[in-house]
């Protein structure tokens, strides 16, 4: 039986990142002076870290887990979702980026108020929190069967270690710290794939001999035309991530960058990252399949083995220490995605409800203070929550997270996203739109079944299609029945007050005027060198301490793979350096 081997090398990189990352959120403790700075960076970030923070943020652990599984199990399908997040960072950069930033509010349901009024505000409010804690569980769920697999350790336990050291680096800096420690990890993450990914090709003899051991129909793209409903499950998904990544929800990525033009930098970053990502992310997966196509037997202990196929390859091809570099990456995604949602939650239920309803002359000092116990308060939920769906042991990991995202969130960032587009609809248009979602996604799961698809279509279904069939109908029957009832609203817009009106064309005035930094913030206040300092010589740091790596005995290949990846690191810091140092300093406050 193939077995991980965890070295000591492998345990001191893992202390080296904790240690690391604590000191990233001490470091950025200073950044935070206010409610602002603690929950969107004070507004001043600079692009390339909100880029990569929101690129970080868009997945997790569970793209090494539960859509590595997929990618393992049937192939090319699962990149389908991640060429749909490049194309919404695209649009993000082209269209929507700047425009989330120009609404100048700390938290996204301020945006949300903007738009449709207080009772919306608070209908979103209590909304979010509760699905951002099932996503935040879901991701620290498939963290958690990472770590069991690598260490050997009882799920359980794992969730529960693993969530209480989120929470206390989500505690420490607020959205600095998240800004600073994605851009950080990203640093960590993507090279460490990459070498896997090259690493495990030139194990089975190339590209070539990559393609040519797959299992039949895990390379073919024609299947999108002959297996039964995958074209379907494809198209959903490419709307699905498009959706998602320009609502209004996720204005809450690009509120903390520093003006539009650094909001269309920043999203034109996250594209590009995805697209990368593609390859590094599921070739490996794949190339497990061929080298373990028994993963039962690799991992007995797992319930669903297959959400351990990234973890398999990477043992059997990478050099000693470099799965402990792998591991802290992954983490960091997790981490990442956490660390975020746990701010904005808590950001959100300050600046939305707190400060709104109880205590409307709080100072400063106060709500910051508030907002730390509600991150505490929250982190403990998702952990708890984790702990839940680790006992749905006939929902794997891919599962749990399609089914979330469909059923409850595109009903949610259905009005969120059309009312950007669509300017004269009544205030109750938003959340009816979302209660008539909910409604929807009852009516087509009992309805429009896999049974029913296959008398309707005279086909036979397999447990893959029938998956396909229910995740495509279920996400189409939500979209086209919430964006009709939406557009219907519009037939009420004469009967909205003339304050509301007023409102709304506020709100279109504002998104459409560019944020002049050093007018509306003053020229003083920008840290762009400071944040290039700071985060350029702790990459300088890192880039060196994966550069020791290379002395760790190992073959060639294995060396030459720390080499890559620490002066990738290094080289990147090093320019960040460098271009602290030309930036001009801001002027002295007047």
């Amino acid at each position: 039986m193939f077995a991980i081997v965890f070295t000591p090398f492998d345990y001191a990189v893992l202390v080296f990142y904790f240690g690391y990352m604590l000191a990233i959120s001490w470091v950025f403790r200073k950044f935070v002076t206010n409610v602002s700075d603690y929950f969107r960076g004070g507004g001043k970030a600079v692009w390339w870290m909100v880029g990569g923070s929101a690129f970080m943020t868009a997945f997790s652990a569970w793209t090494f887990t539960g859509a590595a599984s997929k990618a393992y199990t049937d192939g090319w399908p699962i990149t389908v979702i991640y060429v749909a997040n490049a194309v919404g960072f695209l649009l993000n950069a082209l269209y929507f980026a700047p425009r989330f930033r120009q609404l100048r509010v700390i938290t996204a349901v301020e945006a949300i108020r903007l738009r449709f009024g207080p009772a919306s505000e608070q209908v979103f409010t209590w909304l979010q929190i509760p699905l951002g804690t099932l996503q935040a569980a879901i991701w620290l769920n498939a963290l958690g069967v990472f770590f069991s697999a690598v260490f050997g350790l009882e799920l359980t336990p794992t969730i529960v270690a693993t969530g209480l050291v989120v929470l206390i680096m989500a505690l420490v800096s607020g959205s600095w710290a998240v800004l600073a420690g994605d851009f950080i990890q990203v640093l960590i993450l993507m090279p460490v794939c990459l070498a896997v990914t090259v690493l495990a090709l030139l194990q089975l003899g190339g590209v070539g001999g990559f393609l040519q051991q797959l299992p039949a129909g895990h390379a073919d793209l024609s299947q999108i035309f002959s297996k039964d409903f995958l074209g379907l499950w494809c198209a959903a998904m490419l709307l699905k991530q498009i959706t998602s990544t320009n609502s209004l929800f996720d204005a809450g990525r690009y509120l903390c960058v520093k003006d539009s033009k650094h909001a269309r930098w920043a999203g034109f970053l996250g594209a590009g990252l995805f697209l990368v990502g593609i390859a590094i992310w599921f070739i490996p997966p794949m190339a497990a399949r061929i080298m373990f196509p028994n993963l039962q037997q690799v991992f007995p202990g797992i319930r669903n083995p297959e959400e351990a196929s990234f973890i398999a390859i990477a043992a059997a091809v990478m050099p000693v220490g470099m799965m402990g570099l792998l591991v802290s990456g992954i983490f960091a995604a997790t981490m990442s995605s956490m660390d975020a949602g746990i701010n904005k939650n808590a950001g959100i239920f300050i600046r939305n409800c707190y400060q709104p309803l109880l205590r409307p002359d709080a100072p400063d000092a106060h709500l910051l203070r508030v907002g730390k116990i509600t991150t505490l308060v929250l982190g403990v939920l998702v952990i708890f929550v984790a702990l839940k769906f680790s006992e749905l042991k006939e929902l794997n990991l891919f599962l749990q997270m399609q089914r979330v995202s469909i059923l409850i969130g595109i009903p949610i960032l259905v009005p969120l996203l059309l009312g950007l587009i669509i300017r004269r609809t009544p205030p109750w248009s938003a959340w009816s739109t979302v209660l008539v979602g909910f409604f929807c996604s009852i009516f087509i799961g009992d309805a429009f079944t896999p049974e029913w698809a296959a008398a309707r279509f005279s086909v036979t279904l397999d447990a893959t299609s029938k998956e396909y069939w229910t995740q495509g109908i279920q996400f189409f029957g939500n979209v086209i029945v919430g964006s009709a009832w939406f557009v219907g609203t519009a037939l009420f817009w004469n009967q909205t007050s003339p304050k509301y009106k007023a409102d709304i064309e506020t709100f279109f005035t504002r998104l459409n005027l560019p944020v002049d930094f050093d007018k509306e913030e003053g020229a003083h206040n920008s840290n762009d060198a400071r944040q290039q300092a700071v985060i350029g010589w702790l990459a300088v740091a890192y880039g060196i301490f994966v550069l020791l790596l290379v002395l760790i005995p190992n073959p060639l290949m294995g060396r030459l793979a720390f080499v890559g990846c620490g002066g990738l690191v290094l080289a990147i810091g090093a320019a960040l350096v460098r271009s602290g140092r030309a930036t001009p300093a801001p002027p002295a406050a007047p």
